[in-house]
């Protein structure tokens, strides 16, 4: 990197903090801290909810994984996710915004203790928060391997400078700073993304999307290749509808800081569209780096997209490529810091320290600033000693993959009326038991069983979970009154006439 990449990069960090800075004004409240108030625009939630959603893992493990078998990274990962958002703005995406308004929930677990009960909302709530913290650490590592190709920085000293620049304005501003962040880190990424897909086009014609794949092996064209079988493929689509649509905690929040149940399914709509459109920008020049940079196996394929870069861009194209890597890393883990704070401070402090619960207003917004720097600094001291490389493509798909269904699914179908009957003995039964299976599973894949593919690693877990919690709470019904209650207040706006499919009475 030449002088002028490092002068845009350490140029990104300052906009970043100053970003802080002024969100930090904005800040009154804990309700402020996490949901916005409210009165986030649907579309910068939308923006907000999209650019939370990945992270420079994409730039390293799916960039391998796009290197060494092509097309299928879009089909299991990225299809996947817009489709199942997309899906969400009519099931889900409302609902979360009324439990705020409504309720004046500001953790998406809050309302686990009244839809089933206290128990089932702890047990959700430390498996939720031991698995993204290190979830997190995953992600510090690919940023920190992408500094260290580009610049030579060594992973520790990236992790660490990366770490806290986030800290600052995760801390200042809350979820405003966040979104405001994601938001300019949107257009870095936009601007990132272009220069490198205009790069590959300069090199190899523009007409390079439909050319490469006669020159790559025959099966970079296949929608499924390697170990990504129709298995993995419906299992994933499964996690990932879920998944980002609140059962990565982060991204409720983003529905819960619009406005209204109607401007949280724009916010969906929008992040939908944006998930099925912008990962081919990105993805494509990875799927022409075999005919740039050939030759790269095994840990190496993870430098792919780093060894085309320094190849193609001009001075100061590398550093904006670079702030682009971090800005998607940043986004993640600045949301997933304030959502975890959200259900520590929330959801768990309170029932062992009951003093919390006597706080001031301003006592509880020192909290919440307290916790998330907390929980940003443990989750890179775990970044540090894993050490980076192979951590990465590991811990996403072998640990978040596989363990976010079973946590998901109380969670999730807990929000909508069809479920209403089942109750917390099914849900703390679908946790462990989902849990259990992935501790399993992973036991015996760490023994060489070669029937533990990532198909069966990712979908066992999930399938158990989801039979005990559709056939135990079925057999063993749970009414409540409270419940349909809460259920039902869920189905229209605080303020408005508007009636979601979902207001069906199961």
């Amino acid at each position: 990197m030449g002088t002028l990449d490092w002068v845009v990069v350490v140029g990104y960090f300052f906009v970043m903090v100053a970003i802080g800075l002024w969100s930090r004004g904005r800040v009154h409240n804990i309700a402020d801290f996490f949901t916005a108030g409210g009165k986030m625009p649907w579309w910068l939630s939308g923006i907000s909810h999209h650019m939370s959603g990945y992270s420079a893992v994409m730039f390293v493990a799916f960039a391998s994984e796009a290197y060494r078998l092509g097309l299928t990274v879009y089909v299991w990962w990225s299809l996947t996710i817009g489709i199942g958002v997309g899906i969400g703005a009519f099931l889900f995406a409302p609902r979360w915004n009324r439990l705020r308004a409504k309720h004046n929930v500001a953790s998406p677990l809050e309302y686990l203790a009244k839809r089933y009960n206290l128990p089932t909302q702890q047990v959700m709530a430390y498996a939720g928060a031991l698995l993204k913290v290190v979830d997190i650490a995953a992600k510090w590592a690919a940023v920190a391997i992408l500094l260290r190709g580009f610049a030579g920085v060594p992973i520790t000293w990236g992790i660490i400078i990366i770490g806290l620049v986030t800290m600052v304005y995760s801390v200042l501003g809350g979820l405003w700073a966040d979104a405001l962040t994601d938001f300019g880190q949107f257009v870095i990424q936009a601007a990132a993304g272009f220069a490198m897909f205009f790069a590959v086009a300069g090199r190899l014609g523009w007409d390079f999307p439909a050319t490469i794949w006669d020159k790559l092996p025959e099966s970079h064209s296949d929608p499924l290749a390697g170990p990504y079988t129709s298995t993995f493929l419906m299992a994933l689509f499964l996690i990932k509808t879920l998944e980002y649509n609140g059962g990565m905690w982060n991204l409720a929040q983003r529905y819960m800081a619009a406005p209204s149940g109607f401007a949280a399914k724009r916010s969906a709509l929008l992040s939908s569209v944006l998930w099925l459109v912008w990962p081919l920008v990105l993805f494509f020049p990875m799927w022409a780096a075999p005919l740039i940079v050939p030759g790269l196996e095994g840990a190496q394929a993870e430098n792919a997209y780093i060894e085309m870069g320094k190849q193609m861009l001009p001075a100061g194209m590398i550093g904006l490529v670079l702030a682009g890597f971090f800005s998607h890393t940043m986004a993640m883990v600045s949301s997933d810091a304030n959502v975890i704070a959200a259900v520590i401070d929330r959801d768990m402090l309170p029932h062992v320290w009951k003093r919390v619960k006597s706080f001031s207003a301003d006592g509880q917004l020192l909290l919440a600033r307290i916790t998330t720097f907390t929980f940003i600094g443990v989750s890179m001291i775990i970044a540090i000693a894993s050490g980076g490389q192979g951590f990465v493509l590991k811990v996403v798909v072998d640990l978040v993959a596989a363990t976010m269904g079973p946590i998901a699914i109380p969670l999730m179908l807990g929000l909508l009326p069809w479920f209403r009957k089942i109750g917390s003995t099914a849900a703390i039964a679908s946790v462990v038991g989902g849990l259990a299976m992935w501790a399993f599973l992973y036991i015996e894949q760490m023994n060489k069983a070669a029937w533990v593919t990532k198909g069966v690693l990712v979908s066992w877990p999930l399938l158990l979970s989801l039979v005990l919690y559709l056939s135990i709470g079925f057999l063993k019904k749970e009414p409540s009154a409270e419940r349909d209650v809460l259920l039902d207040s869920l189905n229209t706006d605080a303020d408005a006439g508007e009636t979601e499919p979902e207001k069906v009475r199961a």
